[in-house]
């Protein structure tokens, strides 16, 4: 059974968000407004949002949001640049904070809530053909296209009723909710190794801690208590330090350039020409897949690559271009065999410890690498260049201590990979189940 074709406007009306003025605009604060770039793919970005005065909340509590609230960014870019993409929807999840949303993001608002589940809606505008269908019924530029409450109300819909539209959401919803749980332990477990990276190779809390002990005496397993680790290891670590470029440093430990932390290899530059018709041969890799996995937009090729830019699970890759704030990073790659597109390096390691100490390094010096990027922005995109991984020194540890700190950080590592790994099978899963349930290819016992 097909299901017929409605209109989300038979279901929803389209409510914009309020127009506040800049000058409403607080740095910081507890009320958030969400603008355009905070509604992503599926989720909100809560990030860097702006704020507003609880005075000027409370006047605009209409345009608070709520746990499963469907919102919109009514102005984005064209197809050219996907990650600003014009109808990006994102849903409120569960224990999110309450915002208010600010003009151009539009949020669905049901005409009658026994009609329709409002998850049904959201997984709507999820559709291939929903994205393609507000993109090219924008208006404006391909780099400023904007779509109207009128447009979205007049997107095609299946005509369900509400029993089915509740089975059908609550499918894909368990599929969301499982990846949503991966992605914050995931970010709980990167965390924790961030916390030991930081404590032992930019605050140097064992070094300063046995410092101490020398001068002033004290009991090492003691100290080795209060710093969370054994005695053993504690004791791999020097007790003095010494002056260097960067300021003084653990006595024994050395500065290198970035670029020596690994060997960075920039992927291929593509064509148009060497694009496959209808999805044939490996995905070529672009900052896109990095961010959101393989997709309706992501190309393919035929062609013979030299191997070097060929990636696979397991793979360690850097955006180094794009803009600064939200391109620059370092990804574990799960994503199975590709190409990889230049303005991303492929990292590759002589060693378990080379690659654990050097993923967290790149996660820990995120913010002085997008400095960097921004003193060459232009027209809102900044690099990282070899020359700047050159200049860029850090301090690497001695072998033993960066063995060490290997050991420790693996199994976070490790089980990481396996939390992105299952995140991407569940992603596969939920979007091939998506138009099938959508459009009644695939049906329940009972369903009429």
């Amino acid at each position: 059974m097909r299901f017929r074709l409605s209109t989300i406007g038979s279901y929803a009306k389209v409510q914009g968000g309020f127009a506040y003025k800049s000058k409403d605009f607080l740095d910081n604060g507890r009320f958030k407004v969400l603008k355009i770039k905070n509604v992503r793919f599926g989720i909100v970005d809560y990030e860097d949002t702006a704020y507003i005065s609880k005075d000027i909340a409370d006047k605009t509590i209409s345009y608070s949001t709520s746990e499963g609230d469907i919102l919109i960014s009514m102005t984005g870019s064209g197809p050219n640049a996907p990650q600003s993409l014009v109808g990006r929807v994102a849903r409120v999840w569960a224990n999110e904070p309450k915002s208010w949303i600010n003009q151009r993001v539009g949020r669905l608002i049901l005409k009658n809530i026994n009609s329709i589940h409002s998850d049904f809606l959201y997984y709507v505008f999820l559709l291939k053909s929903s994205q393609e269908f507000l993109v090219s019924n924008s208006s404006g530029s391909a780099n400023q296209a904007n779509i109207s409450g009128k447009l979205i109300e007049s997107l095609p819909c299946p005509d369900v009723n509400y029993e089915q539209s509740k089975k059908i959401s609550r499918i894909l919803k368990s599929l969301d909710e499982k990846i949503i749980l991966n992605n914050k332990t995931n970010e709980t477990l990167e965390k924790l190794a961030q916390a030991l990276f930081k404590s032992w190779f930019v605050d140097f809390d064992p070094v300063k801690a046995k410092e101490k002990l020398k001068q002033e005496g004290g009991d090492l397993d003691l100290i080795a208590k209060e710093l969370g680790m054994s005695k053993e290891i504690l004791e791999l670590f020097p007790d003095e330090f010494q002056e260097s470029d960067l300021g003084i440093i653990p006595k024994g430990w050395e500065l290198k350039p970035l670029y020596e932390t690994a060997e960075y290899i920039n992927g291929s530059s593509f064509k148009a020409k060497d694009f496959s018709d209808k999805n044939e041969g490996l995905p070529i890799i672009k900052i896109a897949e990095l961010k959101q996995g393989i997709s309706a937009g992501t190309k393919f090729t035929l062609n013979d690559i030299k191997s070097k830019y060929f990636i696979d699970s397991g793979d360690v890759l850097y955006s180094w271009s794009g803009s600064p704030e939200t391109s620059l990073e370092v990804f574990k790659w799960h994503g199975g065999k590709g190409w990889l597109n230049q303005h991303i390096f492929k990292l590759n390691f002589d060693s378990l410890q080379q690659r654990n100490f050097t993923y967290f390094l790149l996660k820990q010096i995120k913010p002085l690498l997008i400095s960097t990027a921004k003193q060459k922005q232009t027209t809102g995109l900044g690099h990282i260049t070899v020359a700047d991984m050159k200049r860029i020194k850090i301090t690497y540890p001695d072998n033993d201590v960066l063995k060490k700190f290997s050991e420790q950080i693996n199994p976070l590592y490790e089980r990481s990979s396996k939390l992105i790994e299952e995140t991407g099978t569940l992603t596969k899963l939920r979007d091939a189940l998506l138009p099938k349930l959508l459009s009644g290819e695939i049906t329940f016992k009972g369903q009429t």
